[in-house]
């Protein structure tokens, strides 16, 4: 095997940006930033979801929505089943029977 085929390979700490959640897992990364965890010196990877953020893991209703798209989608579908909800409930006039004739 070449010796300069593959990246060195490191523990690098990640840092979830929207929750501050740090861990540390091994990559291949070459991040230039450093910050220190729990007394080590370590590249740093800042990263927008992690498991802490992530509605699947933490279980929650409440969705990372930076731009607003699932506060404005929630609206709309409020919107349209109140739009709904008073078309059925107006009343609908009965039809009237039309009589045949015979000719």
């Amino acid at each position: 095997m070449k010796k300069q085929g593959h990246p060195a390979y490191q523990e690098i700490l990640f840092v979830d940006s929207s929750t501050g959640f740090k861990f540390v897992c091994g990559s291949t990364m070459q991040p230039k930033e450093k910050e220190t965890f729990e007394g080590k010196e370590y590249p740093v990877c800042k990263v927008s979801v992690s498991s802490a953020s992530h509605p699947f893991f933490t279980k929650s209703d409440k969705l990372v929505d930076s731009e607003g798209r699932v506060d404005k989608f929630k609206k709309r579908y409020v919107a349209k089943n109140a739009q709904m909800a008073v078309k059925k409930a107006e009343p609908v006039a009965p039809a009237k029977a039309v009589k045949k004739t015979k000719k």
